[in-house]
């Protein structure tokens, strides 16, 4: 097996990573999957895979501490970020650490096998000239100020200059996970 076939996926969501584990081992791939950091760390210790998926937030973990690990472990793996939960800050902090594409859920195993395919980036991409709404750049900013404060509604809402009641609302149309 090529070191381009091995995968592992790193999905806390047992359901999706089983679905993606499938459709990647129908295309000739070898597949680990692992559900948090500790279970990355075992199976690096006697294994070495070309490519991983990684989710962005694993359980109470980061999967930004995942992509960290594996591309420390082997700098030439091609790491793909996913997530329900996209923003700039996370996407930026991804590619910082080694992952080459990050991409939003829904993704299927088309996108991601697009993705390592597209690893070495293209200066000829067009330039989208739809700007950010303010209800996505409003979320993003909520976003980061909650992983800032831990997840603490009552510091979150005051660093935002906003009632926390007001956050929770907001919070509740669109839930972090």
């Amino acid at each position: 097996m090529t070191p381009e076939q091995s995968l592992i996926i790193v999905e806390d969501d047992s359901g999706f990573a089983r679905t993606l584990k499938r459709s990647f081992e129908r295309r000739g791939y070898s597949v680990v999957v692992a559900a948090s950091i500790e279970e990355v760390r075992k199976e690096l210790e006697d294994k070495s895979f070309g490519r991983a998926v990684v989710d962005l937030k694993l359980g109470g973990a980061s999967g930004l501490a995942c992509v960290e690990l594996l591309h420390s472990h082997d700098p030439d793996m091609l790491i793909v970020v996913l997530t329900g939960f996209a923003s700039i800050a996370t996407a930026v902090e991804a590619i910082k650490l080694g992952a080459c594409h990050y991409l939003a859920k829904p993704s299927n195993t088309d996108d991601i096998e697009a993705a390592f395919q597209r690893a070495e980036g293209n200066a000829d991409v067009a330039l989208d000239a739809r700007p950010t709404s303010i209800k996505t750049l409003e979320w993003e900013r909520i976003h980061q100020t909650l992983i800032e404060t831990d997840f603490n509604i009552s510091e979150a809402a005051r660093r935002l200059g906003m009632h926390r009641r007001t956050l929770a609302r907001k919070l509740e149309k669109r839930p972090v996970k």
